[in-house]
């Protein structure tokens, strides 16, 4: 049985362990990155297909007449064509909750760094500034606790929790969002989307990027936040309207914003956030998830749907 994995570097495999996947009974043939005018050439004898970000469009499936599974090295699904698949009797499975601690660590780093300006106190030292103080401290820019506020959350899953139950050991009120047009269970008590925006000093988001979801923070939305509140984005770019975040930042609109996504990436064509000058913004790239143990616990998961599969079972069937 031929296995091809089509995008390894994305996955950083320099510190990973793949003996596990490579003693499944599957002849593997690894590739670094695949550009899309190769994805076909390159799926079209495999039985078994790893990707991450390597779209697989319906054109390319019907390609591969042996394709038995695909196996996501992510939770999205948004890179398969899923009907296609469906119609060709192809399993897709994913990844799921493997990175949790990883992200849940990425949000709370840039919620410190934002509140205790740690990149200005850092540059401020660095570049001499403390050593021309008077005194044996800086106070140029202002710190604040964070115990006493109130947190926001968008999305109940495990990273949602799991930012919340941290949020406790801070001393913070956690609200859980309802978005419009959504029904929800009893389990968790929530705050309807808009009244919750003016109540929060910090909104983190965890929800996934649907047709509902996308560009949910905008202009109307910014406008209800506090002028000192903060907003965090760890799930996908496309929830944040982007010009009108740039805006409510220059402005003064809201407090600052943590981002580790933007709405395409790689920006390689830019992007209105990559901007030095707005010095209440961090974006990181993406990198939320890249703990190793976080991409290591991901191969185990490939390995056991593989494994699943090969047994006439299915785990993280999304298809």
């Amino acid at each position: 049985m031929r296995g091809v994995i089509l995008d390894c570097d994305s996955l950083g495999p320099e510190d990973l362990d793949f003996s596990a996947l490579y003693d499944l009974p599957i002849e593997w043939t690894v590739y670094a990155n695949c550009p899309a005018s190769q994805v076909a050439e390159r799926i079209a004898d495999a039985d078994i297909i790893m990707t991450n970000k390597t779209v697989l469009n319906a054109d390319a499936l019907s390609q591969a007449p042996k394709l038995k599974l695909i196996t996501l090295t992510a939770t999205g699904t948004n890179v398969v064509d899923l009907a296609a698949a469906r119609e060709q009797g192809i399993t897709v499975c994913n990844a799921v909750n493997y990175g949790t601690a990883s992200v849940v660590q990425h949000v709370w780093s840039l919620l410190l760094a934002l509140t205790t300006k740690l990149q200005s106190y850092s540059s401020s030292a660095m570049e001499g500034g403390w050593a021309k103080s008077e005194f044996f401290c800086l106070v140029e820019y202002p710190v604040r606790e964070l115990a006493g506020k109130t947190l926001g959350i968008v999305g109940a899953g495990d990273l949602g929790m799991g930012v919340a139950k941290i949020a406790e050991a801070f001393g913070m009120q956690v609200l859980f969002a309802a978005l419009p047009g959504r029904t929800y269970n009893e389990d968790l008590s929530r705050v309807p989307f808009s009244e919750l925006l003016p109540m929060v000093d910090v909104l983190s988001l965890h929800c996934p990027l649907t047709p509902q979801t996308e560009g949910l923070m905008s202009t109307a939305e910014l406008a209800l936040m506090k002028e000192s509140a903060i907003l965090i984005n760890t799930a996908r770019g496309g929830l944040i309207d982007e010009p009108a975040l740039v805006n409510a930042l220059v402005a003064g609109q809201i407090g600052g914003a943590g981002l580790d996504v933007l709405s395409v990436e790689p920006p390689v064509n830019g992007n209105v956030l990559l901007d030095s000058n707005i010095d209440n913004l961090i974006v990181t790239p993406h990198s939320a998830w890249i703990a190793r143990e976080s991409r290591q616990r991901l191969m185990g998961q490939m390995v056991e749907n593989i494994s699943a599969f090969l047994e006439g079972k299915a785990l993280r069937r999304v298809n």
